[in-house]
């Protein structure tokens, strides 16, 4: 008998208590909530091991992930105050990510699974980003505009329920965090780039002129013009010979990455006629973005849900949250669940 099959009668508790186990990247992290409460979030990283090479060793993280996993999950489990005896389902990501930091994760949470006895779910990456808004406020439910910016993904989302989202626009090439990292680089940066890039723009004037991305029609993005534009302006003055503003090419970049999400969310909520915006994914974390989008919000009248910044970033709290939209979907997972490295968001439409 396949695994899921086992739960296929199962009684839903209003309120599990559920495991989220997450390792698609350079992070290993394990938490727990109860229904949308959330009990416990740890996360090992081997991100200063990573930034000695300048950006992610695939090799170098799944080593990590081993080391850490069964750590993490036992710290997640005491600091919650529960007993493993108490958990109803584990949920792992399963993609997209480096396929041997996925599979650490979701050999761990399968062999766990099963030996409690409780479903496997897997969660979609980029789902469990979108999901951190439940978490920001546990009150939340669809329908709302979701503004997801990610290393990985950049979209306009209208979520119709927990479980169905119609993508109004994506990005045409790179996504935002993609140009965060790309314009650190260019800028002589250590990794992670978006951080960095952050902090150098506090101390310099948006004073130059960058396109302001897609002027296309819809909630599409483009960054590999905004990209291109912040590589030829430091080029052409190293070339020239002419000194320039690092900090100031980080804030004239930053406005502008920033300020066409922030438009763009606002104004498909407008358009929709939806009340409130949430956003999820890595870029989130951003300072100035998350100040932009308190500011459009409330000029629009539109109500903001930003998770807390450690909850945008990689983490098992998310997964755990997405975690419990999929277990109320009765959407458990055979043991034969494999890895994906690439999960696409989807074309636009229903998802």
């Amino acid at each position: 008998m396949e695994y899921a099959k086992r739960f296929e009668d199962l009684r839903l508790k209003a309120e599990p208590v559920i495991l989220g186990i997450e390792s698609s990247c350079d992070e290993t992290a394990a938490a727990v909530v109860r229904g949308r409460r959330l009990l416990s979030n740890v996360v090992f990283t081997s991100a200063p091991e990573q930034a000695k090479y300048g950006g992610v060793v695939p090799e170098i993280a799944s080593r990590a992930h081993t080391d850490a996993i069964g750590e993490a999950v036992e710290q997640a489990v005491r600091e919650a105050g529960i007993q493993k005896t108490d958990i109803d389902a584990v949920a792992v990501t399963y993609g997209a990510g480096l396929l041997g930091a996925l599979l650490v994760g979701l050999s761990f949470a399968k062999s766990y699974a099963y030996t409690l006895g409780v479903p496997l779910i897997g969660v979609n990456h980029i789902r469990g980003h979108m999901a951190a808004a439940y978490l920001a406020d546990p009150q939340l439910r669809p329908p709302f505009i979701m503004l997801l910016a990610s290393g990985g993904h950049t979209a306009v989302i209208a979520t119709h329920t927990e479980t169905e989202f119609e993508i109004l626009g994506s990005t045409r090439d790179d996504a935002a965090g993609e140009a965060f990292d790309k314009c650190a680089r260019v800028l002589g940066l250590p990794y992670p780039g978006g951080p960095s890039v952050e902090r150098l723009a506090r101390e310099g004037k948006a004073d130059i002129e960058f396109p302001k991305m897609f002027r296309g029609n819809g909630y599409d993005f483009s960054y590999s013009g905004l990209k291109t534009a912040v590589i030829n302006y430091c080029h052409t003055k190293q070339q020239k010979g002419e000194a320039y503003s690092r900090a100031d090419v980080a804030a004239s970049f930053q406005a502008a990455a920033c300020g066409a999400l922030a438009e763009r969310a606002v104004a498909a909520a407008l358009e929709k006629g939806y009340g409130t915006v949430a956003a999820g994914g890595g870029v989130i974390a951003n300072g100035y973005l998350r100040e932009l989008l308190a500011q459009n919000c409330a000029k629009a009248g539109v109500r903001l849900v930003l998770p807390e910044k450690k909850y945008c970033t990689d983490n098992a709290a998310m997964i755990a949250a997405e975690g419990l939209v999929q277990y109320r979907a009765r959407n458990f997972a055979d043991l034969s669940l494999n890895a994906c490295a690439h999960i696409p968001l989807g074309k636009k439409g229903k998802q």
